[in-house]
């Protein structure tokens, strides 16, 4: 059955771009993932409070060298978009995705964390705007973030980043320590752009 309109995100635009690295100021860029990341992917995901908001660990560094190579493979597919939040030196600080990634729609969905030595420095609203103006200059019309009401600081970042608090969605992710309701915020591509 033929679509009656074009995708807003045209397959393959994704595929066709090299991955870009955005400086975020103060030694800090927004890069790829690197192979040599997996310890520190590792380390990230052994945090309590990783693990709380994201549930889930990892337990190799096999399994870390797994999961960013299943994220370049993602880009390539077009499913995802991910990137280390690091220092010039090359230190892991962070990490920010784009995720179910809807192109017909334009839509995405932002997830984010940062290793405990890095939080506190805004690190992760200037990542998560740097990408944002990015998915907007590739065609993106909506971001989403999802967060547990239970996470105030997740709510900071997004209000920082400007992605104003849309709604709550009840009971509608599941935690270790059961389904939290979840604040939507959203933001929107700037009228005129791609």
């Amino acid at each position: 059955m033929p679509e009656l309109v074009p995708h807003t995100v045209a397959p393959g635009t994704l595929a066709g771009l090299p991955q870009p690295t955005f400086p975020l100021g103060e030694g800090v860029e927004l890069r790829p993932w690197a192979d040599g990341d997996a310890p520190a992917v590792m380390s990230a995901y052994a945090d309590p409070e990783i693990q709380r908001w994201h549930v889930r660990g990892i337990d190799s560094v096999d399994e870390a060298h797994e999961m960013i190579s299943a994220w370049r493979q993602a880009w390539a597919q077009e499913r995802r978009l991910e990137w280390a939040v690091a220092g010039t030196d090359g230190a892991v600080l962070g990490r920010l995705a784009l995720k179910d990634l809807v192109l017909f729609d334009g839509i995405a969905e932002v997830a984010y964390w940062t290793v405990p030595a890095a939080r506190g420095r805004g690190l992760a609203p200037r990542a998560l705007a740097a990408a944002s103006g990015w998915a907007f200059d590739v065609g993106f019309r909506r971001l989403e973030l999802e967060h547990s009401t239970r996470n105030p600081a997740s709510c900071r970042v997004a209000e920082k980043a400007g992605f104003p608090w849309e709604g709550t969605r009840r009971g509608s992710a599941l935690h270790a320590d059961g389904h939290h309701d979840m604040h939507v915020h959203t933001r929107l591509a700037p009228r005129g752009s791609a």
